[in-house]
């Protein structure tokens, strides 16, 4: 069996630094496991430009024209191959389309555009969730039919994050990462009041904002012309603590930090948010943070540094979990199942 593995990233560039041991595999969402299960992969190679009408008719041309022979297509994202999906829709593209799906499914407030994407979904075989809490959202609109979504555990490559851990001890820093639907101004006044060492990453056009918040000496901001994975995965390794401080959303913002985190064995600070797919306080390996809590980022910043052994037993809690559900090859495993079902319906 072979999918045409769909992405909206590099996949070329993102496989090639896999290999040279500078990027996880699991920003791939499995497609590298797939291998494991007698599952071949086409791999769609396009360089986006973040200009969407140009993108989705060049991702279009690219799977229509397709010389090699795959039996679904398997993608990280609608986004790019929404006249695919529509043409699924209308029986004119044969091939079952397995897709993730970020965001819960709502209904459209305009009654044309409802019923356009009511017959738009039925070109998607198969919806991935990253939480249940995302396909229960979901259920509220007609368009989910729930024989057709499925949550899938997706987690972080475990062998990239080992490969990188530094040997002794963490540095007494906290590390802050991401830049969807951050909220800093919170999460620097808990730190200008506890005079804590914080590290921030961020996005160098973002320069000056942080400036306008007047950090202070406390806390270390690294801007950088693009966010690289490596680059923050190196700077995670040495630190003790993530923190992910968050705006409210309909998704699970933070994800991909909590993760990593997870994968590191480093206690965390999050902002609430019930779209997660772990609990982590009440997994043990961290705690949530209501939305805009100055005082409560205080205090547990503050419990993290004067209670190292619980902070150190989080951090093995939260890896533990990483071993058990959220690992790349979970995820493989997960995906490569919903895929096989198509099988026999291909052949």
């Amino acid at each position: 069996m072979t999918v045409y593995f769909y992405h909206t990233q590099d996949t070329e560039r993102i496989v090639r630094e896999w290999k040279e041991g500078v990027f996880s595999s699991h920003f791939l969402y499995g497609a590298l496991q797939l291998k494991d299960y007698g599952i071949d992969v086409v791999w769609h190679h396009q360089i986006h430009t973040y200009k969407r009408l140009r993108d989705m008719i060049v991702a279009t041309w690219k799977v229509l024209t397709c010389r090699k022979r795959y039996d679904v297509l398997y993608a990280t994202h609608a986004f790019g191959i929404e006249p695919i999906i529509l043409l699924r829709a209308l029986g004119l593209y044969r091939h079952p389309i397995v897709v993730w799906h970020h965001q819960p499914i709502v209904k459209a407030k305009n009654p044309l555009r409802e019923a356009f994407a009511r017959l738009f979904y039925r070109g998607m075989d198969h919806m991935i969730f990253f939480s249940e809490k995302l396909m229960q959202d979901s259920l509220l609109s007609k368009k989910a039919d729930p024989s057709r979504m499925s949550m899938v555990h997706w987690g972080a490559d475990l062998d990239y994050y080992d490969s990188l851990k530094p040997d002794g001890k963490h540095p007494s820093r906290f590390i802050s990462t991401g830049k969807e639907l951050r909220d800093y101004e919170t999460l620097l006044e808990a730190f200008h009041k506890t005079g804590l060492p914080l590290t921030l990453y961020v996005q160098k056009i973002r320069q000056a904002y942080f400036e306008s918040l007047h950090p202070q000496e406390n806390i270390e901001i690294h801007y950088g012309s693009r966010l690289i994975p490596h680059e923050i995965a190196l700077m995670v390794a040495q630190s003790q603590c993530v923190c992910i401080c968050c705006q409210e959303s309909n998704y699970t913002v933070g994800l991909t930090t909590v993760v990593e985190a997870l994968a590191f064995g480093l206690p965390i600070l999050c902002t609430r948010n019930p779209q997660m797919p772990m609990d982590i306080e009440a997994e043990g390996c961290g705690f949530w943070l209501e939305p805009k809590d100055v005082e409560g980022w205080v205090e547990k910043l503050q419990y993290i540094v004067n209670h190292p052994e619980e902070a150190k037993a989080m951090g093995q809690r939260g890896r533990a979990l990483a071993e058990q559900y959220y690992n790349v090859k979970q995820c493989g495993k997960e995906v490569s199942t919903l895929i096989m079902n198509y099988e026999q319906r291909t052949e």
